[in-house]
């Protein structure tokens, strides 16, 4: 059995990992690489493998970051199997299309550019027609259920498990016989947080051998998630205090659906005044439609609500809005007011509008609750983080950062520090026999191989792109 690391390996975007066993492959996710934009084109242009001789992919859940180039595999001629939880099938149904709209759109402002300067024209890494391909080729599996990929006579068999990193999100393990060994092979794709609202907290996927492991905060203590209503409470208050505009980048998938349901207790309690709230962004309004489709995935708390009949993604003061139009006159919006906009890392989408046309406002509060990759205009943003004269780059033009940045990390699905050292500490010691720390920036890796390390897992690898181990 070989592994192959072609992404995601010492940076946080692009989970690609290429699983050989007995001569076929399996690929575990297939996202896009997220970053400065010509430098992600060409990466994501080119893969580390030839998607011809894909037998399957195996998918842990519908981030762009791992499932945004499936349909790059359809145009590079894969026509394997798709295994995801139903939930992950439903979303990725509207994301990749959303994806092909955004590249599509983003192509075309750069190539006006190219054309003035005479320089060679970029094509869209993949169009709508690859997207209804690709999801043709999707086959649903419930969590706890474990299942045999076709093709490989029941020598693999996959067992997912609850991530509670997103809706549909998963833990995939892999039961392996080749040349008469059995191998007990684990991917903890994204692990979410104990006690995140709406999703339950994530599982145990029981003893394996090997581990490929996410080390996006394995450096980093987050705030407790149970703070999430209070740190919210607090920075709307401040925020209305000035008067202003509260701009809020948000990840359509989670992330939107977490402010919203926070917000609704706090509205709900008469904590704070009932100011509008948009959510600009039509994915998110059909990624929250998705969620009320999916209550296997609810913890306690979400599923009793709704069998109250609260709608718990709604109310009062919230508008969702589709139609580019009513989002264009958001801009002339008078008063206090939130705006919740994709993309979550600023670099496409609405918000950066939004962000372009209230940056400069001392007004104004933008809110960062998700991580922000290097090199986006969400990570510049962050950097700017109380300090003064800062400027940052949207469509072309600096703009003096004035508005007051707030970041909030309790809204992080990802796990910290601390409990991803509880998520390990639940394996039986001396089982398991090696680790490979993917999806983290290299201090992340590093911090979080030490830790591993304190509690007596002594073989962490930290795998470059494009290495290959046997196992």
């Amino acid at each position: 059995m070989k592994i192959k690391f072609c992404g995601a390996a010492q940076t946080v975007t692009g989970s690609q990992h290429l699983l050989e066993i007995s001569g076929k492959k399996v690929l575990l996710d297939c996202g896009l690489y997220q970053g400065k934009r010509e430098e992600a084109y060409n990466i994501n242009k080119h893969f580390l493998f030839d998607p011809k001789e894909l037998d399957v992919v195996v998918l842990s859940h519908a981030h762009i970051d791992h499932s945004g180039n499936l349909p790059g595999l359809w145009k590079g001629g894969f026509r394997g199997d798709i295994y995801a939880t139903p939930a992950t099938r439903d979303l990725c149904a509207i994301m990749l299309q959303d994806s092909a709209h955004i590249q599509t759109r983003d192509i075309e402002f750069v190539n006006r550019k190219k054309i003035k300067n005479h320089e060679p024209l970029f094509k869209p890494l993949y169009g709508f027609d690859e997207v209804r391909n690709i999801m043709t080729l999707f086959k649903c599996m419930p969590y706890n259920k474990k299942f045999s990929i076709n093709g490989f006579g029941g020598n693999v068999q996959v067992t997912y498990f609850d991530a509670g990193h997103i809706l549909g999100s998963a833990q995939v393990r892999l039961d392996i016989k080749e040349n008469g060994k059995n191998i007990k092979f684990g991917f903890t794709g994204d692990i979410g947080r104990p006690h995140l609202p709406i999703l339950r907290d994530p599982d145990h996927m029981g003893d394996v051998d090997f581990m490929i492991s996410e080390s996006t905060y394995g450096g980093r203590v987050h705030d407790k998630a149970i703070d999430m209503d209070a740190q919210l409470l607090g920075v709307v208050k401040e925020a209305l205090q000035r008067g202003g505009k509260i701009i809020v980048p948000a990840f359509s998938v989670g992330r939107t659906q977490e402010i919203v349901y926070s917000l609704s207790k706090l509205f709900s309690k008469n904590l704070l005044p009932k100011i509008p709230i948009f959510v600009d962004s039509p994915l998110s309004t059909n990624v929250s439609d998705i969620f009320k489709l999916h209550h296997e995935c609810f913890d306690k708390e979400t599923a009793e609500l709704i069998s109250r009949g609260v709608d718990v993604f709604g109310f009062s003061n919230l508008t969702y809005i589709k139609d580019v139009e009513d989002s264009k006159q958001l801009n002339y919006f008078k008063g206090p007011c939130m705006i919740i906009s994709a993309s979550g890392m600023c670099e496409s989408g609405r918000i950066v509008h939004h962000l372009r046309n209230n940056i400069g406002s001392e007004k104004n509060t933008i809110l960062i609750v998700g991580y922000q990759a290097p090199h986006t205009l969400g990570r510049r943003i962050v950097e700017a983080e109380g300090k003064q004269g800062m400027f940052v780059r949207i469509f072309g033009e600096e703009h003096a950062v004035k508005a007051k940045i707030y970041v909030l990390n309790s809204f992080s699905a990802h796990a910290d520090r601390d409990e991803l050292r509880d998520y390990f500490g639940k394996f039986t010691k001396g089982t398991l026999d090696k680790i490979f720390l993917v999806h983290g920036d290299p201090d992340q890796q590093e911090a979080l191989k030490s830790m591993l390390g304190e509690i007596n897992y002594k073989d962490v690898d930290i795998p470059a792109k494009g290495d290959e181990v046997q196992l």
